[in-house]
């Protein structure tokens, strides 16, 4: 595999396999409106904001990762955090057959969305189910917990959009799931990877426990176009 394309896997996402939702010009690109404001460019060194002029509005504020220097003239810097990039490199995960896993499907959007909202999922957009599998468990009618798939290269598939509804959490509901998606995927040959904030502590050691390890420490930033 080559891990190479983590290193500026946005940009290898849009600029690949989720060209199709992808806009931009040959420099840069972003996830169209309604999937997570995420951006990628060719280059961390001078990233070209200006292929992104008219695909951004003023304001909106977008996810990038890489590029540390000096904010570019029309964008301001809005937040400048890091992230650890992990990977799995273990055997595949085994089910747990004593959780009803289920796929979810358009008619959960609406569940999909407030689970989201509660778990202060950012970023996620309305169509993030379109990039990849979405596994959910319900308590009756009720989805009480999530994870789906996001970005995508060939032969690696990152986890995302995790949660679990407070009043469940400490079953291991959320283990049960990633678990799912990650055997899902090392069954397509692809090899699972995530990303957590440098600020969650408790997520990264729960990480480093199941079993991934980090591949690198990343810079994150939200930038906004102001003219």
């Amino acid at each position: 595999m080559n891990k190479s394309l983590l290193d500026n896997i946005a940009w290898h996402a849009l600029n690949g396999l989720h060209r199709p939702f992808s806009s931009g010009g040959s420099t840069a690109k972003r996830y169209v409106k309604g999937f997570s404001p995420i951006v990628g460019y060719e280059s961390y060194e001078n990233p070209d904001f200006s292929a992104l002029q008219l695909q951004c509005d003023i304001g909106e504020h977008l996810y990038c990762s890489g590029w540390t220097g000096l904010a570019v003239e029309g964008w301001e810097v809005l937040a400048d955090t890091s992230a650890s990039l992990m990977i799995w490199e273990q055997a595949i995960p085994e089910l747990n057959p004593a959780l009803p896993i289920q796929t979810l499907q358009e008619k959960d959007l609406s569940q999909v969305l407030e689970l989201a909202a509660l778990a202060h999922l950012d970023p996620f957009g309305p169509r993030a189910m379109e990039l990849g599998a979405f596994l959910g468990i319900f308590s009756g009618d009720r989805l009480v917990a999530m994870g789906g798939e996001r970005m995508a290269v060939k032969g690696f598939r990152e986890i995302s959009s995790v949660a679990t509804h407070p009043e469940y959490q400490g079953r291991g509901y959320a283990r049960s799931l990633m678990g799912a998606l990650m055997r899902k995927q090392m069954l397509s040959k692809e090899i699972p990877f995530l990303h957590v904030m440098v600020e969650n502590i408790h997520a990264h050691a729960i990480y480093e426990r199941m079993g991934f390890t980090t591949y690198k420490e990343i810079p994150v930033r939200v930038i906004a176009r102001v003219k």
